[in-house]
């Protein structure tokens, strides 16, 4: 954290030492100016998507508290994201995405205390809506790197379901949950081919607000509503995108 900290005051530094030579970009300035020949140029378009699948299998596992006999899951996510450049370096957009996540665990835990066997199973669906303004920062005098800093909000939906089985009984629990982000994301675009660029950038640092509600067999148990402000740079969190310009 103290590197990345380290990094961002040198580029930053390096952005006031050439103030004299500043060049109007986006909502900032930076030390080069945006040729209308460049792909963050003007009435420029842009398009880009991420597809993800995480999957675990195990049986069979020792752990400290107890036995796992099997466990099979996945999450699947994929996003897609579009916008426009209303001036050089400053685009508006729209990002969209899907999640589904599916988990089945047979577990024995205690078994000299409580002996607390069960089968869960785990089924969830969630959707993104969110509105950007993306602004570019021209740092170098190249037309393949470019760095970034995206202001967003973003709104998710989640639905899951949860069946658990002790052999005595079965419960299912279901969960809705609204969530709302505002906050920044920084990035960075590296050109490959032409209009062709690969992305990196971090999740969303900023405000975030969750309202949900939790039935089990269709009784409402509770409600949770919580906020977390977060500015933490989660570097095993990177997200990675291709992105066409044109």
């Amino acid at each position: 954290m103290k590197r990345i900290s380290l990094f961002l005051l040198l580029l930053l530094s390096f952005s006031l030492v050439n103030a004299s030579d500043e060049k109007s970009t986006g909502l900032l300035s930076a030390s080069y100016k945006v040729d209308p020949s460049e792909y963050i140029s003007k009435k420029r378009l842009m398009g880009g998507a991420t597809v993800s699948l995480v999957q675990a299998e195990t049986s069979d596992l020792n752990v400290l508290i107890g036995d796992i006999y099997e466990l099979e899951g996945y999450t699947f996510s994929v996003e897609a994201f579009g916008g426009y450049f209303i001036k050089d370096a400053l685009a508006v957009g729209l990002r969209a995405g899907y999640e589904r996540t599916k988990a089945e665990i047979d577990f024995a835990l205690l078994e000299d205390l409580v002996d607390l066997s069960q089968k869960r199973k785990y089924l969830s669906h969630g959707f993104l809506v969110e509105p950007y303004l993306r602004n570019y920062l021209k740092l170098f005098n190249t037309n393949n790197l470019y760095f970034f800093n995206e202001t967003a909000f973003s709104v998710e939906y989640s639905s899951g379901i949860s069946q658990t089985d002790d052999d005595e009984e079965m419960s299912k629990t279901l969960s809705d949950a609204w969530t709302f982000k505002f906050g920044l994301r920084p990035g960075v675009n590296i050109f490959m081919v032409n209009g062709l660029a690969f992305e990196t950038s971090i999740s969303l640092l900023g405000l975030s607000s969750t309202i949900s509600t939790i039935d089990e067999n269709n009784e409402k148990k509770s409600e949770l509503n919580y906020n977390i402000i977060n500015f933490k740079v989660n570097l095993l969190a990177l997200n990675f995108s291709l992105v066409y310009f044109f």
